[in-house]
């Protein structure tokens, strides 16, 4: 995110540097040359010139996307540097008060001569409250951007990954209600339909209804967005994209128009509350209860890929979620049919070195294979679980750990990343690849040797780890 701070205060410069930093690129507009080289001696980017013209915010190449901050100290005006920023097409301007400057009267007076101009004082917002509304406010542009490029389309598809997981289809819900559509103007779709106990519940529960969608019904639609997956998932069989929020690692060979990728999140969900939130959209009780299911399956209740967004996000839809309902959905985790497969992983499973490595052989559904590899990481002395099984004539993988050992999104890309979809993040990762290429790449004719075999690969990858995480692994260990 790219930032340009008017501003002629040595002292507050270097503060709203430190301030600002690294979540900002950031570049500071002075007109006293001196104080410019000095700055500039001393790491901070600086553009010299009269924030009073226009041109001088076009030479600084503002965007509409670029953030805008304006020191308001009480000696001189800012109006005409205001003028200048929105003339340049500034659209994310704050006038920042310094000291006694920042008064209600001063609010006020600003707010009614430029309406879209906020107004913040630094003794209030100093430090991490500065970033978190100057974030909020950058959300806020990017989704109006969305929501008026979507408003002309007649039906929108919101289109979810093969055998829907709940923060895809709560994600599907934020998206609908963020376009303020109802389920007839914006259907969630996927090509392959829920068939996980505790999803299907979930489905049933929250009236979710899911399309059954094929390469040529996406194509009926005027926009397809997508939520908690991406593009290069569905192997060309989506040739255009208008929209994709998603938390999993971003993928090159796409694009899209517009794009909110955060691989740092937990869930889907936590971005689209940022979303919601950032253009004041009301959240039903259905979508909340949703959201708050969908964060908890996916951090694994913070166990895992948790950012501290997360835990906002859980508390901000909380008090609007059905707890009671939570409670049912969370009922179907275990039936006879997943302790069957768990069953069969003990039975021909092999725990060496703190890994677990099973394989599963043929399964009607792939839901099994992430489930063990959940149940068996669980177990003493497990730090690593990988889970494979056929399904449909592709090998599907499930790599899971404990979140402070190596990543495994690496682990699943640098073996199966050339011959399938493989990638994930530190903690869980999964691979599809299909079963003749796997079979070729690895010499591999018999299937009973599938588990030797990932055990092999993870031992391989865990030794090849620098000095520096070897060591970290034997502390924590």
């Amino acid at each position: 995110m790219r930032c340009l701070a008017v501003c002629q205060d040595e002292l507050v410069i270097r503060m709203l540097d430190e301030i600002l930093l690294p979540g900002f690129e950031v570049e500071f507009i002075v007109e006293n040359k001196p104080l410019a080289r000095r700055l500039h001696d001393a790491g901070v980017s600086v553009v010299v010139g009269d924030p009073r013209r226009t041109d001088t915010f076009l030479k600084a190449d503002l965007s509409p996307s670029t953030c805008v901050i304006i020191e308001d100290n009480g000696r001189r005006s800012p109006r005409k540097i205001l003028e200048a920023a929105r003339d340049a097409g500034g659209t994310l301007v704050y006038l920042l008060g310094i000291g006694a400057a920042a008064t209600t009267k001063r609010t006020e007076e600003f707010h009614t001569e430029f309406p879209d101009v906020a107004y913040l004082a630094m003794s209030e917002l100093f430090g991490n409250p500065l970033v978190t509304e100057v974030s909020r406010s950058l959300t806020r542009a990017r989704v109006q951007q969305y929501q008026r490029y979507l408003s002309d389309a007649d039906r929108v598809l919101i289109m979810l990954h093969n055998d829907p997981d709940p923060d895809a289809m709560a994600s599907g819900l934020a998206l609908r209600n963020v376009l303020r559509r109802t389920k007839t103007t914006a259907i969630i779709g996927a090509m392959q339909g829920v068939t996980r106990p505790e999803n299907l519940r979930m489905v049933n529960l929250l009236d979710i209804h899911v399309e059954h969608m094929t390469p040529e019904t996406v194509r009926e639609y005027d926009r397809i967005c997508m939520v908690d997956v991406q593009p290069h998932y569905f192997g060309g069989q989506i040739d255009r994209v208008d929209l994709v929020i998603d938390h999993h690692p971003e993928q090159a060979g796409y694009t899209a128009v517009f794009k909110d990728v955060r691989a740092d999140y937990g869930s889907t969900c936590t971005i689209l509350t940022e979303h919601l939130r950032a253009v004041d959209v009301n959240i039903s009780e259905r979508t909340a209860t949703a959201m708050i299911y969908a964060i908890k399956s996916d951090t694994l209740f913070f166990n895992r890929q948790t950012n501290r967004v997360d835990i906002e996000a859980f508390s901000y839809l909380y008090p609007l979620a059905d707890p009671a309902l939570i409670r049912k959905m969370e009922g179907a985790e275990i039936t006879s049919e997943r302790l069957e497969y768990v069953m069969r992983a003990h039975q021909g499973g092999r725990l060496t070195d703190q890994v677990f490595c099973a394989f599963l052989g043929t399964l009607p559904r792939e839901d099994f294979i992430p489930y063990v590899a959940d149940f068996f990481l669980q177990l003493e002395h497990v730090k690593w679980t990988v889970i494979a099984g056929i399904v449909n004539d592709s090998l599907v993988m499930s790599i899971r750990n404990l979140g402070y050992t190596r990543n495994a999104g690496e682990f699943a890309r640098r073996f199966f990343g050339d011959i399938g979809s493989a990638g994930g993040h530190r903690a869980m990762a999964k691979a599809v690849v299909p079963m003749q290429a796997f079979r070729d790449k690895f010499a591999l004719d018999d299937t009973s040797l599938i588990s030797g075999k990932l055990h092999e690969m993870v031992w391989q990858f865990l030794h090849d780890a620098s000095p520096s995480d070897r060591k970290r692994e034997t502390v924590k260990g």
